[in-house]
């Protein structure tokens, strides 16, 4: 459940997308092998038409990432936005493991209760490396994969499993700072007026959650995720890669790679756009994700 601390804090918000998607928010417990209690798991729902499509956020985001994007596909998908494990606003218990393999486990988890059919899975940076590990380990769960500016073919970096006390405290205070919290929206963007303070409010409001740092420090600990360069081959699902022609996050070479590595796949650039084509050119992604999902000559449902 949100606190009185999140609440309080999303009263900032100026945007009527992220207003909207903010009071969207549900909960709904998903019980897990690695803990004893179930994980309340925070989610948005919008639109009935199938198959449904997916989201899943970057990096130390929530699902209000997808505040710009969402609305352009819910009149012809059933859309869901969630939160990861140890992200969002999803529950973060002190006592489990927080690595790829728990957040995959849980969003399996999240997809038998709640889902329960083949989707279109779209992962944003982090969320899409997120998204590759997912479809290669449930490929019965995806009918296709769609990846944003996407992360899994870049090996983290190895001082993360050296994040020791106080290190892993300073390192997280360090990305609470909403001045560093700034300028890293503002590299994001193409157009740097995009990383407004509504931005930076969304960007935030889970800051306020419990164990917030307790959890990213135990993820990036983890090693994060690597490269899935050998084996992207084994994704038989329709892909579609989109990005932007400015990313500065993760720079371009990736998205050929991707379009070489996974055997459907096709990419198409986003024009006068960074790191994030969900925020800044919401409309035309939407566009190409729609109709890459009314493509059943590639995929029947």
């Amino acid at each position: 459940m949100l606190s009185n601390k999140v609440l309080d804090r999303a009263k900032n918000l100026t945007e009527s997308s992220s207003i909207n998607l903010f009071q969207q928010i549900q909960f709904t417990p998903v019980e897990v092998d690695f803990s004893s209690s179930p994980i309340n798991t925070s989610y948005v729902v919008v639109g009935e038409k199938q198959p449904p499509i997916v989201l899943l956020h970057g990096f130390d985001s929530s699902l209000l990432e997808f505040r710009r994007l969402l609305p352009f596909l819910t009149q012809n998908h059933q859309v869901w936005a969630l939160d990861l494990l140890g992200f969002g606003f999803t529950q973060r218990q002190g006592s489990i493991e927080y690595s790829p393999e728990t957040i995959k486990q849980h969003l399996y988890q999240f997809w038998l209760k709640m889902i329960q059919q083949p989707m279109i899975l779209v992962g944003a940076s982090m969320g899409g490396a997120s998204a590759i590990d997912f479809c290669l380990c449930y490929p019965e769960a995806v009918a296709k994969l769609v990846l944003l500016d996407s992360g899994g073919l870049i090996k983290p970096p190895i001082i993360g499993k050296f994040l020791f006390p106080p290190l892993g405290f300073l390192a997280t205070e360090f990305l609470r700072n909403l001045k560093v919290r700034q300028s890293i929206s503002e590299t994001a963007y193409f157009d740097r007026t995009f990383a407004s303070q509504d931005a930076l409010t969304c960007a935030g409001l889970h800051l306020e959650c419990e164990h917030w740092n307790k959890a990213l420090i135990a993820f990036t600990k983890s090693g994060g995720y690597g490269s899935f360069a050998h084996v992207l081959e084994n994704i038989k699902q329709p892909c579609l890669t989109i990005w932007g022609e400015n990313d500065k996050i993760l720079g371009i070479k990736p998205a050929p790679q991707f379009e070489e590595l996974i055997p459907d796949n096709k990419l198409i650039w986003i024009k006068n756009c960074g790191h994030v084509p969900h925020l800044e050119q919401a409309e035309i992604t939407a566009n190409h994700l729609l109709s890459f999902s009314l493509d059943f000559s590639r995929k029947d449902f």
